[in-house]
C-alpha cells in the first residue's frame, strides 16, 4: 500500500515547456494513482506565483507529493518547467495536485508572457481551488510582484464561460508580526482594484468578484527562520483541504465537475483550445467529453459483452436447441453490462450519458436478437412437435379428431407462448406475434393434412369393406343368372350399405364435419358401391358368350348319350337358358319395374329364328337399335344389336355341339347291333353249308380260322374299333388303316422276341429244361375272355412314361412290347375320350 501511495505522490509532467500535453505520461499517472475510478469525488489543486518562491516546497509540505524543490545552496533558478501533476496523500477524497512554472522568471524574458497566460487559463479550467502564492512584503505596495500574475488571472477568467466558483487561496509566505487581520483587508483591496481595472465583455461590466471566485487569505511563516512553526501551520492549512468538496468546503461548488474518468480527456481537449487562442467554453467542453467518454465507456462494454463467456456459452447452447430460462441469463447478461455502463457514465452529463447508454442498449439488443429468434425457431418446432405427438396419442386413446385437435392446439400454443415469455427480457419489447401466428398456421396445416389423411384412410376401409361384400358375392350370383338376379343384387347392396355406412357416418361424428359435408361423404359411398356392382355386372357382360357356352343342366354331371334322348329338345332347353343368362346381363336393373328384354330376345331370337323364312318384310326388327325401350343408356351392358350378334355367334359355336351328339346317338344304336338280324343267319347257314360242311370235314382249315379270328380280336384290341368309329364311319376308317400296318409289324416283332428269349433260358438252365415245361403265359396282346375289360381300360387311359416304368418291371417291357403304344409314341392321334363327351353335353346344356 505504502509502495502504491509513493508511486502515486511522484511528480508526473502533464505539460512540458514547449507546451506540448504528454499524454502517455499522464496516463501512467491516472492508472497508477486510481483517479479515474473516483467519478465526481475528487478535487484538483494548482498552485501559481512568481518563481522561486516556495511553491513546490508547499506543495510538498501540504499534501507530501514530490515535486522538484529548488536548491538554495545552487541559487535561485527555474525549478518547475511547464505543468506538474501528483495525487495528494492522506486526504480524501482524491485530490490531484498541479504545479505550474513560475510567472516572471527570466528563463523566458519578459515579453514571453504567452506561455504565463496559457497555463493561468488552463488552471482555472480545470482547477477546483487555486493557491496564489505571494510575498507578505508585496501586500500593499502599488508594484508588487503579484499584481501582474492577478491581472492575468482575471484576463483570462473573463474567456472562460463556466458555471461554477473557483477557489483562490492566497497563501502569505513569509508573514511578518503583522497579524493576519490586518494584512487581509489590504490584500481584499488591492484583489478589489485589480479586478476592477481589468477590462471586462458587456455581460460581466458590473459583475462582482464574488460571482467567479470565493477568496480565501491564510499565511504561512517563513521556512528558512521558523521551519517548525511553518509546519505547524501547514499541517492546520491541511486540515481544510480535507472533505473540501462537501458544500461550504473549499471545493464544494460540484457544478460543471467532469468526471474523473473524462479528466484526462478534458484537460487534453482544454489545452488543445487554449493552444488555439480560443475562447474555453466549459459547458460546452463538458458536453463534448462526455459524449466522447460515453462513447469510449459504451464501446467498451459492448466489447466486453461479446467476449463475455456466459453469452458465448448461451449463444452456442441456442444453436442446438431451447434453452431453459433464456429470457432471464439474456437479461442478466445484458443488466450486468448495462449497469457497468451506467457506473462509470454516472458523472458525465445526463443527456449525453442517456443518449449514449440508449444507443449501447440498441447496439446489444441488435447483437442477441437473432439468437432470440433462434430461440424462438426451436420453440416453433417444438410446439409443432409436441402437437404432432398429442394429437397421435389423443387418436389412439379413441378421442374424436375434432376434440383432440382442439385440445393439442391450445396446449400446445399455450406452451409455446410460455416459451416465449420466458426468453423475452425485460429490456427489449420484442414481439412474438408473428411467430405465434406461424405456429398456429403450422399447426393448422398439419392438423389439416392428418385429418385428410384420417377421412382418406375412413374412405378407404369403407370402400374396401363395400367391395369385399360385393364384388365376389355379385360374381356369384351372376354365375347363377335367373329372374331374380337383380332382384338378388339389389337385396346384397341394400344390406352392405345399410351395414356399413351407418357404421362409417358415426366415425366422421368425431371430426365434427357440417352435415353437408358428411352427407355428401356418405353419398359418394353409396355412388361407389352402386359403380362396384355396375362395374362388375360389365366385366361379366363381356363374358356373357362364355358363361352362355358354360352354362349346364341342374346336378352338373357330363351327358352320356344313348339312343333315347330327345337331342333337339335338350339343345333348345339349353339354349333358352342361355338365352335368359343374355337377358340378365343386358341392361343393369337398380329398380323393381318389369322389362320386355327376355321375351324380347325370346321372340326374335328362339321362337323367331324358326319363323324368320316366312316373316314379312315389312316388319321391322327390334333388335336393330342400340338402345332398350325404357332403359337410360348407361344402365346399358349389352345393347340389342350387340345381343343379336352375341346370338348369332353362340347359334355358330353350338351347332357342331349339337351335331357331335347326334352322331354319337347314332354310333351307340349301331354299336347296340352287333348280330345281324335273323333272316340274314339264316340266309348265311343255307348259303353256307358248302362251306361249313368242307370246314367240319378238314380240322386244319378250322385252326386256321381260330388262329385268324385271334389276330384279328388282337389287332381289335390294340386299335380299340370301337372308340376309333364313335366319331363316325369315314374318320373311324381312315384312322384304322393307318394304324393297321405298324400295329401287324409291332405283334410280330413281340412275337419273335419273346421265343428268343425263351430259346436262351433254356439253354442257360438245362435242368429246367429237363423239368416238365410250364405252360407259357399268353402274349400279352392276345387278350383272355377274362382281361379283356382290364386290358380295354389300360387301353383307354392316356399314355404315361411314368406309369408305363412302374407297372412293366419284367424284361419283356421293351419299347416292341406294345405295338399299339409304339403307334402312339410314333403318331399320336386324338380320339374322342369320354371326358369329351361330357364337355360336349355341357356346352349343350
Amino acid at each position: 500500500m505504502a509502495t502504491e501511495e509513493d508511486a502515486a505522490a511522484e511528480a508526473v509532467q502533464l505539460i512540458d515547456g514547449e507546451g506540448e500535453f504528454a499524454a502517455e505520461s499522464a496516463e501512467r499517472f491516472m492508472a497508477a494513482a486510481g483517479v479515474a475510478g473516483c467519478g465526481l469525488s475528487y478535487a484538483v489543486v494548482s498552485i501559481m506565483g512568481p518563481q522561486s518562491s516556495g511553491k513546490s516546497t508547499l506543495l510538498n509540505q501540504l499534501f507530501g507529493t514530490k515535486f522538484n524543490e529548488m536548491d538554495a545552496f545552487r541559487g535561485r533558478s527555474q525549478t518547475t518547467k511547464g505543468i506538474w501533476i501528483a495525487r495528494c496523500i492522506g486526504v480524501e477524497p482524491c485530490t490531484v495536485v498541479m504545479d505550474l512554472e513560475g510567472t516572471d522568471g527570466r528563463e523566458r524574458g519578459e515579453d514571453d508572457t504567452a506561455f504565463e497566460k496559457q497555463s493561468s487559463l488552463f488552471a482555472l479550467a480545470i482547477s477546483d481551488i487555486v493557491l496564489i502564492n505571494m510575498w507578505c512584503h508585496d501586500i500593499g505596495r502599488e508594484q508588487a510582484a503579484n499584481k501582474p500574475l492577478l491581472k492575468t488571472v482575471f484576463q483570462v477568467m473573463m474567456r472562460l464561460f463556466s458555471p461554477r466558483k473557483t477557489t483562490l487561496l492566497f497563501v502569505i509566505r513569509d508573514k511578518t508580526r503583522t497579524p493576519l487581520e490586518h494584512l487581509e483587508p489590504v490584500l481584499r483591496e488591492d484583489i478589489q482594484k485589480i479586478w476592477n481595472s481589468v477590462p471586462k465583455p458587456e455581460a460581466h461590466k458590473d459583475t462582482p468578484l464574488s460571482e467567479f471566485f470565493n477568496v480565501e487569505v491564510t499565511a504561512l511563516s517563513s521556512f528558512e527562520e521558523k521551519e517548525e512553526q511553518f509546519r505547524e501551520q501547514v499541517q492546520q492549512l491541511r486540515q481544510r483541504f480535507a472533505n473540501s468538496i462537501a458544500p461550504g468546503g473549499l471545493a464544494g461548488d460540484r457544478r460543471g465537475v467532469v468526471p474523473a474518468s473524462g479528466f484526462l480527456f478534458s484537460s487534453q481537449q482544454i489545452w488543445k483550445i487554449i493552444r488555439e487562442n480560443k475562447d474555453l467554453d466549459l459547458p460546452a467542453h463538458k458536453v463534448m467529453v462526455a459524449t466522447v467518454r460515453c462513447d469510449e465507456i459504451a464501446n467498451e462494454k459492448f466489447g466486453s459483452l461479446t467476449s463475455d463467456a456466459a453469452w458465448l456459452d448461451l449463444e452456442n447452447a441456442v444453436q442446438t436447441g431451447p434453452v431453459q430460462g433464456f429470457g432471464k441469463k439474456l437479461g442478466y447478461i445484458v443488466d450486468v453490462h448495462m449497469q457497468e455502463y451506467d457506473k462509470e457514465a454516472v458523472y458525465f452529463d445526463e443527456a449525453v450519458r442517456k443518449a449514449k447508454r440508449q444507443l449501447l442498449e440498441s447496439r446489444i439488443l441488435n447483437l442477441v436478437q437473432p439468437v432470440f429468434q433462434k430461440m424462438l425457431s426451436h420453440l416453433r418446432t417444438k410446439a409443432l412437435e409436441k402437437f404432432k405427438t398429442g394429437l397421435t396419442l389423443s387418436l389412439e386413446s379413441g378421442k374424436g379428431f375434432a376434440a383432440a385437435a382442439r385440445e393439442t392446439t391450445e396446449s400446445s400454443l399455450h406452451e409455446f407462448d410460455q416459451g416465449c415469455a420466458d426468453a423475452t427480457i425485460k429490456q427489449a419489447d420484442w414481439d412474438y406475434s408473428k411467430m405465434l401466428e406461424k405456429v398456429r398456421r403450422d399447426i393448422e396445416d398439419h392438423a389439416l393434412s392428418v385429418r385428410e389423411s384420417k377421412l382418406s384412410a375412413l374412405t378407404s376401409r369403407a370402400k374396401e369393406k363395400l367391395r369385399k361384400g360385393l364384388v365376389e358375392p355379385v360374381e356369384s350370383l351372376f354365375d347363377a343368372a335367373g329372374q331374380t338376379t337383380w332382384a338378388s343384387i339389389r337385396n346384397l347392396y341394400k344390406r352392405e350399405t345399410e351395414a356399413i355406412l351407418p357404421e362409417f357416418l358415426k366415425t366422421l361424428s368425431g371430426f365434427e364435419m357440417e352435415n353437408t359435408l358428411s352427407e355428401e361423404m356418405v353419398s359418394k359411398l353409396r355412388d361407389y358401391a352402386q359403380s362396384t356392382v355396375e362395374n362388375k355386372a360389365k366385366e361379366e357382360a363381356g363374358k356373357v358368350l362364355m358363361h352362355m357356352k358354360e352354362s349346364h343342366d341342374k346336378d352338373s354331371i357330363p351327358r352320356v348319350w344313348t339312343g333315347n334322348e330327345d337331342v333337339r329338345a335338350i339343345a333348345k332347353d339349353a339354349r333358352s337358358a342361355a338365352l335368359k343368362l343374355l337377358s340378365v346381363l343386358a341392361i343393369i336393373r337398380w329398380d323393381d319395374n318389369p322389362d320386355r328384354i327376355e321375351n324380347m330376345l325370346t321372340s326374335t331370337l328362339l321362337d323367331g329364328s324358326v319363323e324368320a323364312k316366312s316373316s314379312s318384310a315389312s316388319h321391322s326388327d327390334p333388335l336393330a337399335s342400340t338402345t332398350w325401350e325404357e332403359v337410360l343408356p348407361k344402365h346399358t351392358l349389352i345393347t340389342p344389336a350387340q345381343c343379336k350378334s352375341l346370338w348369332k355367334q353362340f347359334k355358330a359355336e353350338t351347332e357342331f355341339t349339337i351335331t357331335q351328339a347326334v352322331s354319337t346317338q347314332q354310333a351307340h344304336r349301331r354299336g347296340n347291333g352287333r348280330l345281324p338280324p335273323p333272316w340274314a343267319m339264316v340266309a348265311i347257314a343255307v348259303l353256307g353249308f358248302n362251306e361249313i360242311m368242307t370246314l367240319l370235314r378238314n380240322p386244319i382249315y378250322l385252326f386256321l380260322l381260330f388262329v385268324g379270328y385271334l389276330l384279328t380280336k388282337a389287332l381289335a384290341v390294340q386299335l380299340d374299333i370301337g372308340r376309333e368309329f364313335q366319331n363316325g364311319m369315314v374318320p373311324g376308317i381312315l384312322s384304322v388303316s393307318a394304324k393297321l400296318l405298324p400295329t401287324m409289324q409291332n405283334l410280330i416283332n413281340k412275337v419273335a422276341t419273346d421265343q428268343q428269349q425263351q430259346g436262351q433260358q433254356q439253354r442257360h438252365h438245362p435242368q429246367a429244361a429237363e423239368a416238365p415245361e410250364p405252360q407259357p403265359p399268353p402274349p400279352p396282346l392276345l387278350l383272355s375272355p377274362k382281361s379283356s375289360m382290364n386290358e380295354l381300360r389300360r387301353l383307354h387311359v392316356p399314355f404315361s412314361p411314368v406309369r408305363r416304368a412302374a407297372s412293366s418291371p419284367s424284361p419283356s417291357s421293351s419299347p416292341m412290347a406294345s405295338p399299339r403304344k409304339s403307334t402312339e409314341v410314333q403318331k399320336p392321334r386324338r380320339a374322342v375320350e369320354p371326358d369329351n363327351e361330357s364337355h360336349s353335353e355341357y356346352s349343350i346344356v
